[in-house]
């Protein structure tokens, strides 16, 4: 499909989600990597998150493009479309298989297209809704017709290193921190470009801004780049490093989510109180929500939020980078949270660089049919 001057509408036609093996609950990581406090435990409000290694181990059990693949199949599955009709692929991640080739060539290969638009977006939260504005664009304008989106994070492989063949309780605490948020999973969106009625105008607005330009990283992943030579990587203490600047996200990050707040009601025209969904993961986390105000959330915004505005399924699978918005999407989706008419508000918000994001648009796809019984 190449560009074209005709009116285009641009809707979303199903999600897609997974995450791999059983749920690792908060009892069995305290096995694994130590206790944490009970008001740090609290604060985060992780109760379980899922990784595709072996916690023994450390083997892979599945892989990060294979992920992506399960949630995309299962997006195209619930629309009744197939794989042969994806004329464009948008992968967002922070932790590919490979520097090259890009990772939604690899999810190309599996979904079995011989031809298609493939483009990786680099980035976590905040990249997954920059790769659905993307493909957004292209559709509108007949670039492509049926696109699908996915973040996909496979994070518990950085994080093996920490734990793995080390006595639980000589795992350093700011560790065991990283350890309890974090988990791996993928999320999809499956949208289509269709001809629009005379005088249809989609509604979408998009924001995208870094505000961490001069500031320390909130989050690197350190190792496997070109930062120095490989032999001085190889003396290094571990290979890949994941490091979080702790204070750091807790004190800035509610600036740039109070920040985004602002910015997406001046692009849409839509306030908090207009809002149906904010899919915001990590929203309600007390580490993160409790000093929105303190950032210059207003009282009505402030309001708004407390009346259940925000979602986000952090307690069921932990922060999941890329795959954080996409999985909170397909759950609020699946669970008849967001309908057909809802105004809509994506967010994501990247500690990288303190990065957000933003996509407003509101809800086409009905509920999707139950999936049969095993």
């Amino acid at each position: 499909m190449t560009g074209t001057t005709e009116n285009l509408s641009v809707k979303i036609l199903s999600t897609g989600g997974y995450v791999p093996g059983d749920p690792i609950d908060n009892t069995e990581i305290e096995k694994i990597v130590g206790p944490l406090p009970d008001d740090v435990l609290a604060g985060i409000q992780v109760e379980t998150r899922h990784w595709m290694i072996d916690t023994v181990t450390g083997e892979h059990l599945t892989s990060n493009s294979r992920m992506a693949e399960a949630a995309g199949r299962q997006a195209l599955e619930r629309a009744g479309v197939g794989a042969d009709e994806i004329d464009l692929l948008v992968v967002c991640t922070a932790s590919p298989e490979y520097l090259l080739p890009n990772v939604a060539t690899t999810v190309q290969h599996y979904l079995g297209l011989e031809r298609c638009a493939a483009i990786e977006v680099r980035g976590a939260c905040a990249g997954w809704v920059q790769a659905l504005d993307i493909a957004r664009r292209q559709l509108a304008d007949g670039t492509a017709r049926t696109a699908l989106v996915i973040g996909s994070e496979a994070i518990s492989p950085l994080m093996a290193p920490m734990f793995i063949g080390k006595d639980p309780f000589k795992v350093r605490m700011r560790e065991r921190l990283t350890l309890y948020t974090f988990g791996d999973g993928a999320g999809a969106v499956l949208l289509r470009a269709e001809p629009a009625e005379a005088g249809h105008k989609d509604d979408f607005a998009f924001v995208n801004a870094c505000m961490g330009g001069l500031r320390k990283p909130g989050m690197e992943i350190i190792g496997g780049g070109t930062d120095v030579s490989q032999a001085e990587q190889l003396r290094r203490k571990r290979l890949i490093d994941m490091k979080v600047d702790v204070p750091g996200t807790t004190t800035f990050g509610p600036r740039v989510f109070v920040e985004a707040i602002k910015d997406m009601s001046r692009r849409s025209g839509w306030s908090l109180s207009d809002l149906d969904a904010l899919v915001l993961p990590e929203g309600n986390a007390d580490y993160f929500a409790r000093e929105y105000e303190d950032a210059g959330l207003s009282a009505a915004d402030d309001e708004a939020l407390k009346t259940g505005k925000i979602v986000e399924n952090l307690a069921e699978v932990g922060a999941t980078g890329s795959a954080a918005v996409p999985l909170a999407l397909d759950a609020a989706w699946t669970s008849g949270r967001i309908q057909p008419g809802h105004k809509v508000v994506l967010l994501g918000i990247e500690a990288s660089r303190y990065v957000y994001t933003g996509l407003s648009l509101t809800w086409h796809a009905p509920a999707p049919a139950p999936a049969p019984a095993a």
